[in-house]
């Protein structure tokens, strides 16, 4: 069960998936050893349940705080830790990947950065509809302009992480 809470968790892209799934079985364990019964069947469900509660606990602590990668000693990280700044700082933060992803999307040939655009603007059936007259304009499927959009943007956050890395070393 901790494996599937674990996988639970990673899919959601939380870095702390293993800290988040103990954190759910503490629950359960305080759950049981007040006396209380579970009485949801299979148990699993009741297991999954309280991982939800636990994982929305962390988006809501994420809005308070962002996520700042930081370096080891020495000339070569051996990992990466992680530190939690303050919401305040979270602005020079944002600045600093907009002005990153500015300068990787002018790095992009102008097709690209055109269907990168176009592809990511826009909210829920807006969008919908954009990327449909996209991939029709284009000729191809939703499925195929969903793979370019991916690539485009896996490209697109590797060069934002660069850039920012060479933005530390300053």
């Amino acid at each position: 069960m901790r494996r599937r809470l674990v996988s639970y968790f990673d899919r959601r892209n939380r870095v702390d998936a293993d800290e988040l799934a103990d954190e759910t079985f503490n629950r359960i364990a305080h759950t049981l050893a007040q006396g209380d019964v579970i009485g949801t069947k299979p148990p699993a469900r009741y297991c999954y349940v309280v991982a939800r509660f636990v994982l929305l606990e962390g988006f809501r602590r994420d809005r308070k705080y962002v996520r700042v990668e930081g370096r080891c000693d020495g000339d070569v990280p051996r990992t990466t830790r992680i530190t939690l700044v303050p919401i305040d700082d979270q602005q020079d933060v944002n600045e600093q990947r907009l002005d990153c992803l500015d300068r990787c999307l002018d790095g992009l040939r102008p097709d690209q950065r055109d269907l990168a655009i176009d592809y990511y603007r826009d909210v829920r059936r807006q969008r919908i509809e954009r990327r449909r007259d996209l991939a029709r304009r284009l000729g191809i499927t939703t499925n195929a302009l969903a793979i370019r959009a991916c690539r485009l943007r896996d490209a697109l956050m590797t060069c934002v992480e660069a850039c920012r890395g060479a933005q530390r070393k300053v």
